[in-house]
């Protein structure tokens, strides 16, 4: 597998990793406020993730 390929397989998988942490912050909001901000926080260092490897995969 080419270097690209791994990025783009590592940023697909970080990138629905994403989308369950931000729906689980959003859920949590009302009930655990602390677990909820702990979810956002994970959704942000993997966003910062994101877009490094998407910078990494620019042409």
């Amino acid at each position: 597998m080419t270097p690209l390929k791994n990025i783009q397989e590592k940023r697909k998988k970080l990138l629905y990793h994403y989308k369950i942490l931000v729906e689980d912050s959003y859920n949590w909001r009302e009930t655990d406020s602390a677990l909820s901000d702990i979810q956002e926080y994970n959704a942000i260092k993997t966003l910062e993730e994101i877009n490094l490897l998407n910078f990494l995969s620019r042409s």
